[in-house]
């Protein structure tokens, strides 16, 4: 997980799983659309999974 990655979680969360899949980029964007904390909860996790 690179630092800008994280920046650009905390900014923007669906941008920023943008390449871990269609699925991923759904549920962020849904939870931030929610509120923002758990987009950005989510967005973050989703960039510590390890592939």
């Amino acid at each position: 997980m690179s630092f800008w990655r994280v920046v650009l979680a905390i900014i923007f969360p669906p941008l920023a799983v943008i390449g871990k899949g269609c699925g991923s980029i759904l549920i962020v964007l849904l939870l931030t659309i929610c509120g923002w904390v758990p987009g950005v909860i989510a967005a973050l996790v989703i960039l510590n999974k390890n592939d």
